[in-house]
């Protein structure tokens, strides 16, 4: 079978190369690129290793036959960058641009501006294991902090909208944390840094033959560098494998996450994250986050005596989160929380050597709630006093079932083409609960002055949204070393929970549709020796996003279009000396009139959407037992409102990380953040009559041992 020649590929060196055929070898060097920018040198061998992906079909398979836009770091690239957030490494790929924000928080951007609110958690599918880490419906901005990255063996990124295999949420793109397969021992590392900063990244495994498992645990803390800006933070993942004596694979675990966190808000005053008496503090010195989250999880194999495979994945996930909102008027707290029950069912078959096809259906039950309520008096003008008052502003309760199947068919030609046909429908619905007084009161039934209270409780409803998404790839081998492919899908997400339920001033009832992108892509990619590139331009047209408008109603009034061209690959120069690096342009636009500020938008760049951004890095190994990377990290400038009349101008920060094996169980590293102690920030918008920031962090640096004992 084709597909299976390449996946069996493995390691591929010296007189390898002439078992396999020209087309293949392409593929499989071409994959190699996604991880070219890791320390391969530590292994210290020249050879092609198999990279394997899990995000494009659900089961693991060669990235040489994903025809998809997948992007990889690699076991070897996430260690060498130890992130402290996921953002220090996810956007070292092409197509990628998260901001950190403060603390562990993170907004995401993939093929995208950087978005906010429910639109950004939205119309991204982040998962673990291919699971994700909140129900359809009931995404966080955050979110990202639910995975445990800092022990992830790989991390994949889709860019784009995602197969047939996911659906609601996977709009711009897809991030799947993988963790690792269960070893026998492990590994402890220790780290320290500036302002009280410490960690501790463990995993131990144990090998039982037909049974093995492992804990993998991660803690952090730290002071922070602004004020009351610290954070705890604990992860705990387990995995285990098991195989039945009646032939049944069995492959699963859970991870449990905690954070504590004090949130610094943004720093007011144009171009206040230069000043130095003004980017460390704090004007939130009340706000706080706290969450837990747990997921757990089976992935049960069976091999049928008629050819096919079939995979069932049941899970249970569960997700709490309180803090206060700092950004509203009264410093409300909320608390919001779902649990759900999930399966995921897939069924693989080789038709022929060159065929493969693939049925499933995905099915999740979820309870949520949601509790926002204000403990203090509003402090400000008579209006923002007297619309929003002290008690309990929402308080319901949500349930929502999520049921898609689909159909997935892949086919190899010997002239040198491949296709990718993918086909899912996916049925999402709500039952909404409100447990208080509908319509726009106090808690107590009391009228709020200046024509009714801020916030509006809808009464109880159902609703439900049904959405297709088809996908169309293509792949043509040119010749021994370049191929080009073409992509066409569809994209959706149903609305959010919030946005359909939590309401303001004068709408009781969001008649909201699910949002819809169409995207094409053109990709040409080529491996040979020692270089590899990807070049990718992409076009996407988004309709009936969902904004808050500035009578703060939610409605399906905006559309934008995405188009942007990215550029990945690497260089090896020597021996010694290695280049590789991925970077963007792109343009977000406003596609519709909208008033906004007096201005008419339309035609306008969306905010907080840089036209070029990227790293690159320049890595030196002057022997077996030394790596050093120089990362050079940019963000052009972008605009930070709507009407484009307020800009951040951009920056360039510099990163400097080394490796020393001091012995074969015994690594020192050093990692120096933001070497020439640039003044940037995080993240700038306009918003309220201000300029805005979350300053980025001065120079920094963090020293670690690890210790290896299997």
């Amino acid at each position: 079978m084709k597909h299976e020649r390449v996946r069996n590929i493995g390691r591929i060196q010296g007189a390898a190369f002439h078992g396999a055929t020209p087309r293949l070898l392409a593929l499989s060097c071409a994959a190699a690129m996604s991880v070219l920018s890791a320390p391969t040198a530590l292994a210290q061998t020249p050879e092609i290793e198999e990279i394997m992906v899990t995000s494009s079909t659900r089961r693991p398979e060669s990235l040489a036959t994903v025809n998809a836009s997948v992007g990889v770091l690699s076991t070897e690239e996430l260690r060498l960058v130890s992130h402290q957030h996921i953002q220090e490494v996810a956007n070292r790929l092409a197509g990628v641009n998260i901001n950190r924000n403060n603390g562990q928080e993170s907004l995401t951007s993939i093929r995208s501006p950087v978005l906010t609110g429910a639109g950004a958690c939205g119309a991204f599918l982040l998962a673990e294991q291919g699971i994700p880490l909140r129900a359809a419906g009931f995404c966080n901005v955050n979110e990202l902090f639910d995975a445990n990255s800092e022990n992830a063996s790989r991390i994949e990124v889709i860019r784009g909208p995602a197969t047939a295999y996911y659906g609601s949420n996977a709009v711009h793109g897809m991030i799947n944390v993988v963790l690792p397969d269960p070893t026998a021992g492990g590994d402890i590392t220790l780290e320290v840094g500036p302002r009280g900063s410490t960690r501790i990244n463990a995993t131990h495994g144990m090998d039982y033959g037909n049974f093995k498992h492992m804990f993998l645990v991660n803690g952090a803390r730290e002071e922070g560098w602004r004020d009351d800006s610290g954070f705890d933070q604990q992860k705990l993942s387990w995995r285990y494998q098991y195989t039945t004596a009646g032939g049944y694979a069995l492959d699963g675990g859970f991870t449990a996450t905690n954070l504590n966190q004090e949130t610094a808000g943004y720093v007011e005053g144009t171009d206040n994250y230069k000043d130095d008496d003004q980017r460390d503090t704090n004007p939130n010195p009340e706000a706080y986050r706290d969450n837990q989250s747990l997921r757990a999880w089976t992935r049960i194999t069976k091999y049928l005596d008629n050819g096919w495979q079939v995979v069932a994945t049941p899970y249970y996930r569960k997700a709490d989160l309180n803090f206060i909102q700092h950004f509203l008027p009264g410093l409300p707290t909320e608390d919001n929380t779902h649990s759900s029950l999930g399966l995921q069912l897939a069924s693989y078959k080789d038709l022929s050597d060159d065929t493969m096809l693939s049925f499933g259906l995905d099915l999740e039950q979820t309870e949520g709630s949601l509790l926002q309520q204000q403990r203090f008096p509003t402090v400000g003008s008579a209006f923002l006093v007297g619309t929003t008052p002290v008690g309990k502003h929402y308080d319901y309760e949500v349930e929502a079932t999520q049921i898609a199947p689909f159909a997935h068919l892949e086919h190899y030609w010997d002239n040198g083409f491949d296709i990718s046909l993918g086909l899912r429908y996916e049925s999402m619905e709500y039952d909404y609960d409100n447990k208080m007084i509908d319509g726009r009161t106090r808690d107590n039934g009391v009228a709020c002055g200046f024509g009714g209270c801020r916030y509006n409780r809808p009464a109880d409803r159902s609703d439900d949204f049904g959405n297709w998404a088809p996908k169309l790839a293509v792949r043509y081998q040119l010749n021994d070393v370049h191929n080009v492919q073409l992509r066409m899908n569809k994209g959706y997400r149903a609305p959010q929970a919030t946005e359909l339920y939590r309401l303001q001033n004068t709408q009781s009832v969001a008649d909201l549709d699910s949002v819809e992108i169409e995207s094409t892509e053109l990709g040409l990619e080529g491996a040979a020796g020692n270089w590899e590139y990807a070049v990718t331009a992409y076009y996407m047209d988004k309709d009936n996003e969902i904004i808050t408008d500035s009578a703060r109603l939610n409605l399906n009034n905006s559309h934008t279009k995405h188009k942007g061209l990215e550029l990945s690959g690497g260089l090896e120069l020597n021996e010694q000396w290695r280049i590789a690096g991925a970077y963007n342009f792109a343009r977000h636009t406003y596609e519709n009139d909208e008033f906004s500020g007096g201005v008419n938008i339309n035609g306008n760049d969306v905010d907080t959407a840089p036209r070029r951004f990227g790293s690159f890095q320049v890595q030196w190994q002057p022997s077996e037992t030394l790596f050093t990377e120089l990362e050079w990290v940019n963000s052009g400038k972008y605009y930070t409102n709507p009407e484009n009349l307020n800009e951040y101008e951009g920056h360039d920060i510099l990163n400097l990380r080394t490796r020393w094996e001091v012995r074969s169980d015994l690594t020192l590293s050093l990692n120096v953040l933001n070497l020439t102690d640039e003044k940037y920030a995080e993240r700038a918008d306009f918003s309220f009559g201000n300029d805005r920031y979350f300053p980025g962090e001065p120079l920094r640096a963090f020293l670690s041992v690890n210790w290896r004992y299997n």
